[in-house]
């Protein structure tokens, strides 16, 4: 999906009553005849030279629209493909047709030429931007396109010389056309691009390249090589970097030869590549760290980041990480097990936050107001952590008033009254439960549904008269991770020094999470009609049959007819076969 090799053809449209002519990619030569427009970047050069007067401030307006949006917005497969019309024409190169120019934000000037032709009646998304923009659709393939576009293979229809053909056939007959014409060529495309490594600034690391007065190249041997200090980090007006001003640090001689340190800097991606690994041990000054170290602790167990960050970082960590590998540094080929894409904090409109939009919350006033924890807490309790949702003043409340019912169960002399070393009956069962529950959704990033379910066992201790001392440590333990501040302020309530941290994690037992009843199904014929609670592991089948056929609506159903077989599925089930 990175590298993204295409195979498929280069096709060269002129503009109608115009010079000027594009060129298009198309793994898909075979529909060439069913094109009946063509698609251009919005940062097309060609968008400003062929947009009519009349379309004009169309143009601009889509543009304006358009222009906060990432690359990742404008390609999501899952989005709605929007675009205006140039009011140009461009001409077909296989049968001189005339068809439309668009421009359209799903199209990207770095991605191939930045130019797409459409063929609606065989590509989906060109389908429904025709279905909007009321576009004619050319069949030139045999299949069904009254519902969405057909792109199976089929025989050609409608594609002169190439009819009757296969895809494969029609695509070889169609590209040897258009060589004859002069109007395209086979090719291989590729979303990768070369990644420049330089940037004419102060800020970024060094590249140790020193550049002779012969034009050869030497590196440096001092390293590291750090950046000097400067009272002026405007650029240097010639287009190098402001580190180009400053000749102490450019001038250098090497063997006796003078020589010009490298001006640029590296991006930013040079350091956050392989951050991770320099976490392990970063006070080794002979290495990046220790082998031991980092065959042990690598690769990371799991990644958190937003996708339109992540893809590059991802992409970037992954080079640098095979590189390492490959010169012996890194045991592991890989620099992450898992990768999880976390949503944003909408604004309370339910659109992305934007100075613009006037829906930014500003986290410093609702820190002063509520506190970080009772932040951290809403933030966690909205939803699923891959899914991006609106916020709520009214949530951060109520994230706060819980916390604050926290608090008071150790804080509170009415509460703390009710301490106890010992066990209570009453709780042990749901609070191994909750343990056991915050545990495993801790682990499967589930932190919304391990939240409730403290709010759950919370709510059971304020009905207890007694409060066991231990539970109370396990509770602050598992908010601590959601709530630090407020989990190491509760450790130190119950009297315990130094930090929660570093406190093994509280255990369940299985057998304790175990409910003393369990919820049987009742069904007739196989049709659940009620639900009856009664023990576990009951050796009184007898006495559950002839408790499930007194439920109101069993016995109802029963009414008039012969009960025969009866079966028990213990704990799960209990099934009447009527008649």
């Amino acid at each position: 999906n990175w590298i993204g090799e295409s195979h498929g053809c280069i096709i060269s449209f002129k503009v109608v009553n115009s010079v000027e002519e594009f060129e298009v990619f198309t793994t898909r030569v075979d529909t060439l005849f069913g094109c009946t427009y063509v698609v251009l970047a919005p940062e097309h050069p060609l968008v400003k030279k062929i947009t009519t007067p009349e379309c004009q401030a169309d143009v601009d307006a889509y543009l304006a629209r358009i222009a906060s949006k990432s690359d990742l917005e404008r390609t999501a497969l899952n989005k709605e493909k929007t675009g205006v019309f140039t009011g140009a024409f461009a001409l077909n190169p296989i049968n001189g047709r005339i068809v439309q120019v668009y421009i359209g934000d799903y199209v990207l000037a770095s991605y191939g030429t930045g130019a797409v032709m459409a063929v609606p009646a065989h590509d989906q998304r060109d389908y429904e931007f025709a279905k909007v923009h009321g576009i004619e659709m050319i069949q030139v393939l045999e299949g069904d396109i009254s519902e969405q576009a057909f792109e199976g293979d089929a025989p050609h229809i409608n594609s002169d010389f190439a009819d009757g053909l296969n895809v494969a056939d029609a695509k070889k007959a169609i590209a040897g056309r258009l060589a004859e014409l002069n109007s395209g060529f086979e090719t291989t495309s590729y979303k990768l691009r070369d990644w420049l490594f330089s940037r004419q600034r102060y800020w970024g690391e060094p590249i140790p390249i020193i550049h002779m007065k012969d034009g050869s190249l030497r590196e440096e041997n001092d390293l590291p090589l750090t950046l000097p200090d400067l009272d002026d980090f405007a650029p240097s007006g010639d287009g190098r970097s402001p580190l180009a001003k400053c000749q102490s640090f450019v001038t250098v001689m090497v063997d006796g030869e003078p020589g010009e340190r490298e001006t640029n800097t590296m991006p930013q991606w040079a350091g956050s590549s392989w951050y991770y690994a320099r976490y392990i041990d970063p006070h080794n000054d002979s290495a990046l760290g220790d082998k031991q170290l980092l065959d042990h602790w690598l690769p990371v167990d799991l990644y958190i980041g937003g996708s339109e960050h992540a893809v590059l970082h991802l992409l970037y960590a992954r080079f640098w990480h095979r590189f390492l590998h490959d010169q012996g540094i890194f045991k592991s080929t890989e620099p992450f097990k898992r990768l999880c894409h976390q949503g944003m904090i909408l604004g309370a409109n339910g659109q992305k936050m934007s100075k613009s939009l006037g829906n930014t919350v500003n986290p410093d006033e609702v820190i002063a107001e509520y506190g970080a924890d009772s932040l951290r807490l809403y933030e966690m309790f909205k939803g699923p952590i891959d899914q991006s949702l609106p916020w709520s003043d009214g949530g951060l409340a109520g994230a706060r008033r819980f916390l604050d019912r926290v608090y008071r169960l150790y804080a509170d002399s009415d509460y703390r009254k009710n301490w106890v070393d010992g066990t209570e009956e009453s709780l042990e069962r749901i609070y191994h439960q909750t343990v056991r529950k915050v545990t495993n959704d801790f682990e499967q990033l589930h932190f919304n549904t391990a939240i409730s379910a403290l709010m759950i066992y919370v709510n059971e201790l304020y009905k207890s008269s007694r409060l066991p001392v231990a539970q109370l440590t396990g509770l602050a333990q598992m908010l601590a991770p959601i709530c630090p501040h407020l989990g190491q302020e509760l450790y130190r309530l119950l009297g315990h020094e130094g930090f929660i941290d570093f406190v093994p994690w509280p255990a369940f037992d299985p057998a304790k999470c175990q409910a003393d009843t369990v919820t049987y199904a009742v069904q007739i014929n196989g049709k659940l009609k009620g639900t009856i609670e009664w023990e576990r592991d009951t050796e009184d089948q007898e006495g559950l049959l002839k408790a499930a056929q007194n439920l109101p609506a069993v016995f109802k159903a029963l009414t008039g007819k012969t009960v025969g077989r009866t079966f028990v599925v213990l704990n799960k089930i209990v099934n009447i076969v009527a008649r």
